[in-house]
């Protein structure tokens, strides 16, 4: 059996006498899709921000086919092959779509560069890159983080509820491009509430609460799982497999 492409070992992070992350350890396969989930306030964006760099960890190991990178600075970190979009969706826009992307590309891997309007094509904005970025829709604006994001060239993404915020035909579409970019060859790790996103698009989920790792498994198994139900609902007797988590 091959190495796994991200290894996460004992990873933690303290804000004074808060620890957002207690000894975090799960794998990512090459190609394999994991959702990170759990309960507001659980530790999940702070365990992305840990693995990508934009936090520093207090202690534990995360290695990317076998290269340590916890506690390297951010943009070492992308180089290596992480990419990650966010919560709160960050484009430029005072430029054009088309230059947002060439931003990412500044900050890929130098031996493989991609063409913007590939990506752009990838993401289903073609054609669309002399509009300024803030003339996009919403789920556009998404798409365009999405794109400059592949920009690096990442053989693992990083998704912080990138599903967040659309209408049904909206996440229709959203989850039929992960799945499209999943075919690539593209690994991910995808932060989501959208439970049936995450029954569509995962292969195993890793279920945090209060920044302990509670269950991992498939969905259907960590779904059903009477400790993941009590940190959702409060209700063992409750099913968490609902649309509304």
């Amino acid at each position: 059996m091959s190495a796994p492409l991200l290894q996460v070992q004992g990873l933690g992070r303290s804000f004074g006498g808060l620890r957002a992350v207690d000894a975090l350890s799960f794998d990512v396969a090459a190609g394999e899709i994991v959702g990170l989930l759990g309960p507001n306030g659980s530790g999940k964006t702070t365990a992305l921000n840990l693995i990508s760099g934009a936090l520093l960890p207090d202690r534990g190991s995360v290695r990317l086919e076998g290269l340590e990178l916890a506690g390297a600075p951010a943009h070492a970190i992308a180089r290596a092959g992480i990419a990650r979009t966010f919560q709160l969706v960050r484009v430029f826009e005072r430029m054009t779509v088309r230059e947002n992307v060439q931003a990412g590309l500044m900050y890929g891997r130098s031996d493989h560069r991609a063409d913007p309007a590939e990506l752009l094509v990838k993401v289903g904005l073609g054609g669309r890159d002399a509009l300024p970025a803030s003339q996009l829709t919403y789920i556009d604006q998404k798409r365009l983080e999405l794109a400059r994001a592949l920009a690096l060239q990442p053989r693992l993404l990083l998704l912080d509820e990138w599903l967040a915020g659309l209408n049904p035909s909206e996440l229709v579409e959203g989850v039929a491009l992960l799945h499209a970019l999943r075919s690539t060859g593209v690994s991910m790790l995808l932060v989501e509430h959208v439970m049936d996103a995450i029954r569509s698009l995962c292969d195993r989920c890793v279920v945090m609460n209060a920044g302990v790792k509670i269950a991992e498994g498939t969905p259907v198994d960590v779904l059903s799982d009477r400790l993941v139900i009590q940190a959702y609902l409060g209700d063992e007797d409750e099913d968490v497999r609902c649309n509304d988590v």
